[in-house]
């Protein structure tokens, strides 16, 4: 089943970034200003878990779930999560399952419902468009988590951090009902493994529904050349992120590209041949350093439909950000002290991550160090083949002793950061361990701060999603 065309393109797409810190209430600000407001999918499941283990004060998403089409999923998710009044904040967040190759339902619907919510509450009351950002790296909670988003009328699906060739195939059968599977990609494997999802778990659902388009977020021309040579692989349109984006960065194309800090090193190599993105045919949209309006105009006179914003709306009023640490981002910005770091090191997915060197954050090396390693969520592991031909799951952030038995690359281990549990902290739902201890956040924006710089001076106390747009599009 193919989407319907697209008719109108937006000219700024905001990143979707983090773990909820592209929230569905930034998404939504964006969208109602005409332009694509996009969710974040990265642990959207443990986000919502842990909203209702903290009440959900304000009952966004039990509304949200009362529109779910099956309701008993709804109900069983609200019996086993919500707590009313909330939890004890001296006490840890109730763990859910990690996602495995063989979920069982509880984790498939948990995945289903929390996608819902986030894109029923952006699309509540709102004619714009909605999408979602999946990370291509967390394989297994993909085919889940589309349907859910889909279930609420998804507009776009955004997904990079890999090759989503497999992606308009999901789409394709999901929309129609049909059970659907996905290659998985496991270290050492003899055979091929899939993850299946069958939309069938799932009552009161009339088909077909809606088929969202498909943006695949990538490095170069080279991919979507790739992507484009079959219909079955193709997607609707590009995001091309450029090396000084924030989050994860596709890795640098030359060798020797770390230097003695772990920093990712970028050349020329890098750079997309923007006459062979026109030539393909297929619209696309530039990002990582066009956060002004002249790089706007610089991206339509290239031949793009527009660019994909992230750290101006990560500072806004309405992202998942912390507002205490937005407020120290903005402070440190105001004055010039804001150094991004692009840690080739740090993300368990191997892939460069761009991280602000901040006090009082796992950036800090001394509380790095400190912290107890430990694996609870479990997003960013990867699957392997064992000697005995079962499948495992290891992280380079986990504890020393446990990679190394799963036959973990030690060089992998030594620098890892465990990226789940911190930016869970970003955004207020930070775990709290036995002794007491809660998990420390760490940032990621931009390596270019050429807009956010401009735009602090214009509002120093900071900015809504609507003043940052204003900002790019006059």
């Amino acid at each position: 089943m193919s989407p319907a065309p697209i008719t109108t393109y937006p000219k700024i797409i905001q990143g979707g970034m983090g773990i909820a810190v592209s929230s569905w209430q930034l998404a939504k600000e964006v969208s109602k200003s005409g332009q694509l407001g996009v969710i974040s999918g990265t642990a959207i499941d443990g986000v919502v878990s842990r909203r209702l283990q903290d009440g959900d004060p304000t009952g966004e998403i039990r509304r949200a779930l009362s529109h779910f089409p099956d309701q008993s999923v709804a109900n069983e998710l609200i019996s086993k999560l919500y707590i009313e009044g909330g939890r004890d904040k001296s006490k840890p967040y109730i763990d859910i399952p990690k996602i495995t190759l063989k979920p069982n339902d509880f984790t498939n619907n948990l995945l289903v419902a929390s996608s819902f919510v986030e894109v029923w509450l952006a699309k509540e009351n709102n004619p714009g468009l909605i999408g979602m950002n999946i990370l291509e790296k967390i394989q297994m909670a993909i085919p889940a988590q589309l349907y859910g988003a889909m279930l609420a009328d998804v507009d776009y699906i955004l997904i990079g951090a890999g090759i989503p060739a497999q992606v308009p195939a999901l789409l394709d059968g999901l929309a129609e009902g049909k059970a659907v599977a996905m290659r998985v990609e496991v270290t050492g494997a003899t055979s091929k493994h899939e993850i299946h999802y069958d939309p069938s778990k799932i009552s009161g659902v009339t088909y077909p529904i809606k088929r969202p388009h498909f943006l695949a977020i990538v490095s170069s021309h080279i991919l979507v050349s790739y992507l484009n040579k079959d219909v079955e692989t193709k997607p609707d349109g590009y995001v091309i992120e450029g090396p000084s984006a924030g989050g994860h960065n596709a890795p640098p194309r030359a060798k020797n590209h770390v230097n003695e800090n772990d920093e990712a090193i970028y050349g020329e190599a890098d750079i997309p041949n923007y006459e062979k993105l026109v030539a393909s045919g297929s619209p696309f949209w530039l990002a990582g350093g066009y956060a002004t309006p002249g790089k706007l105009k610089e991206a339509l006179s290239l031949g793009a439909k527009g660019i994909q914003v992230g750290s101006l709306f990560a500072l806004s009023n309405e992202s998942g950000f912390l507002p205490e640490l937005r407020a120290k981002v903005l402070e440190n910005l105001a004055a010039g002290n804001i150094v991004v770091k692009t840690d080739a090191a740090a993300s368990p997915t191997g892939f460069p991550f761009k991280v602000i060197q901040m006090k009082g954050t796992v950036s800090d090396q001394d509380l790095y160090e400190k912290r107890m390693r430990i694996c609870d969520l479990g997003y960013l592991r990867t699957p392997y083949q064992r000697e005995n031909g079962t499948v495992g799951y290891r992280c380079p952030a986990e504890p020393k002793d446990n990679y190394e038995f799963k036959q973990g690359d030690s060089k992998n281990y030594q620098k890892s950061k465990c990226l789940c549990n911190a930016l869970m902290s970003d955004i207020g739902l930070p775990q709290v361990r036995p002794d007491g201890r809660v998990e420390l956040p760490l940032l990621t924006m931009g390596s270019d701060l050429v807009g956010p710089s401009e735009l602090v001076k214009i509002h120093p106390n900071g900015w809504s999603a609507a003043q940052a747009l204003d900002f790019l599009l006059n």
